[in-house]
Order: structure tokens, then sequence, then C-alpha cells
């Protein structure tokens, strides 16, 4: 479907679900608040739900509201900045019993499973929703504003990534003149972090790897190591790019240990490796520069197949 369509669809629907994918980051956050303020002010009822909470870094913005506990009585779902239906964790089963479902994302290997998709490949999907926005004509208020750049700013590394695009600073620039504060975001995004979230970032990146003549750098998040700082599985987002800045690494991958067996993988590639076609030999997906898959098994099987996968790539 095109913007223009989905949003007619959206106008027809007075009370919608909208639903962030697990473990959030501010894209979907952006994404999903921002539609629901934009549908709020034309009148309608608008919620936001997410299996996880939402990362304390994002809430010190004061720009995020509250989530839901409520998964029925929705006339419509809306999933934002989900490549595929099961990072909906528990929403999943009301979103497939819904009769009026919609997918908005940006990820290339978005699965369509929505009645109405709209898959947009944009550097942040905040721009989809900044798209679908315009078309609803809503107008964009300093709150909107925030909201929306704190998706592009987040899902581009600031503007540092090479998925960053003219339009992102195109539309980040608009975004700006109706009222974004940039630097307080970037601020609280990458500036920001607890004494023991930076302990954790120093262990972690002191068991850093290098493999295939140091093209391949893989770091390790173990539960353990989170429960040494008391802390939680969010603050791990982020940690992928500082091995990605080595100057010989072509592919950095980050392991976050979700149990005894299960690994959640997040890989990135700096110039030629297309890593959502890595990744789908995991059965995941996600970009060409940025995506991600589970894993099961053995650790040092895990690593095993990791580096034997990369080493076709490199």
């Amino acid at each position: 479907m095109t913007k223009t369509e989905i949003a007619k669809k959206l106008k027809n629907i007075n009370n919608a679900l909208i639903i962030c994918h697990l473990r959030p980051d501010g894209d979907t956050l952006s994404s999903a608040f921002s539609l629901k303020y934009a549908l709020e002010k034309m009148g309608k009822s608008a919620k936001v739900y997410c299996s996880d909470k939402i990362p304390e870094k994002h809430l010190f913005l004061g720009i995020l509201g509250e989530l839901t506990e409520n998964l029925t009585g929705y006339e419509a779902m809306i999933a934002v900045d989900i490549a595929s239906e099961e990072r909906m964790g528990d929403a999943l089963p009301y979103f497939r019993k819904c009769k009026e479902t919609f997918n908005i994302d940006h990820h290339v290997s978005n699965g369509r499973f929505a009645k109405y998709n709209y898959v947009s490949d944009q550097t942040a999907n905040a721009m989809n929703i900044y798209d679908i926005i315009v078309e609803l004509g809503v107008e964009i208020d300093e709150k909107l504003a925030n909201l929306l750049y704190l998706g592009i700013c987040t899902d581009s590394g600031n503007f540092s990534q090479s998925n960053t695009t003219a339009r992102a600073f195109t539309v980040a620039s608009d975004l700006v003149t109706r009222g974004a504060k940039s630097a307080k975001i970037y601020n609280a995004m990458f500036k920001n972090q607890s004494v023991e979230r930076a302990k954790l970032y120093a262990h972690v990146m002191n068991g850093i790897k290098f493999y295939h003549d140091g093209k391949l750098a893989i770091i390790t998040t173990m539960q353990k190591d989170l429960e040494r700082f008391g802390l939680d599985a969010s603050v791990n987002e982020g940690f992928v790019d500082f091995p990605l800045s080595v100057g010989s690494v072509e592919i950095a991958i980050s392991i976050l240990q979700k149990d005894d067996r299960t690994y959640k993988i997040s890989f990135r590639s700096k110039n030629y490796v297309n890593v959502n076609e890595l990744a789908s030999t995991f059965g995941g997906g996600g970009h060409v520069t940025a995506s991600g898959a589970i894993i099961c098994g053995f650790y040092e099987d895990v690593i095993d197949k990791l580096v034997f996968v990369c080493g076709n790539y490199l």
C-alpha cells in the first residue's frame, strides 16, 4: 500500500493499539508515540504497548508517554518498526485476532504480516510516520517534532551511519524548524549513561575478539555480567558500534545472552557486507548494514557458527 492509502485507512478508525518491538529502541518508541499523538490530535483514542519496559535514557527526555497493559478492546492494531511479527512479543496473539491490522516499517526484510502494510526503506521508521502524519493533515507541533526527531537521530547514529540519506537531513531540518531540540535529544541518547553501564561497557569491550585477519570483531554480554553490575539487557543497545570503529573491522557482532542457551545477535557492517542476508542464514534480518537474529545452542558453538558464516562474506 502507499502512504496515502494507509493514511486513508487510519482516518477510518476510532481507536487503536500501537505496538513497539521487543527491547524497544528510539525508533520504535518514536514511531509509536508520534503516531499516538497524531491520532489523538485527530480526536481518536490510541495507546502504546510494548512487552518490555522503556529504557530509562528515553524516559529522561520527558517526551514519551506511558505504556498500556491492556491488549483487548481495540478496533485496530498497528505494528511500528517491526520487521517480523514475532518481535511483538506478548501482543502477537491479540494482533492476529484483530480484524484491522497495520504494519508500518522500514526494514527490507519485513514480512508484510498485517492486513494493511506500508514498508518503505528509509533511514528510520520515524520518517515513514512523518510522511503518514503529513498525509493525515496533522500539524507537526513542537511535541511531534521532538518525538519524530528522536527516531531519526537514534537509527542513524546521530546522522553518522551509512544508512543516513539526504532526505534524513531534510526531514530532520524541517523538524528542528518546527521546534525539535536536537542537542537535548543527542545528549540524552549518546552522552548520558550511568556509572554502572560505563563499567559494564569497559568489561565487555575488554573481552573483544577478532577473527579473519581483524575483519570480524565479536563482543559478548552474558547474563552474569548484567547481574554483576545490577543492569538489565536494555543497556546493551549501542555496544556493537565500538568494535565497528576499529579500522580493520568490516563486520561487528554483539552477542547478548537471553537465557542458558539462547543468544540475541546484532550484526553491523561498514562497507560491503550485506548483514541482512547474513542474518537471514540464522532466521533473522533487518537492514543491509544493521540486522539481528536469535541463535540457540552452547556459547562455543554459537561463536563457531558466526565465525564460519561470516567468513563466507569477508
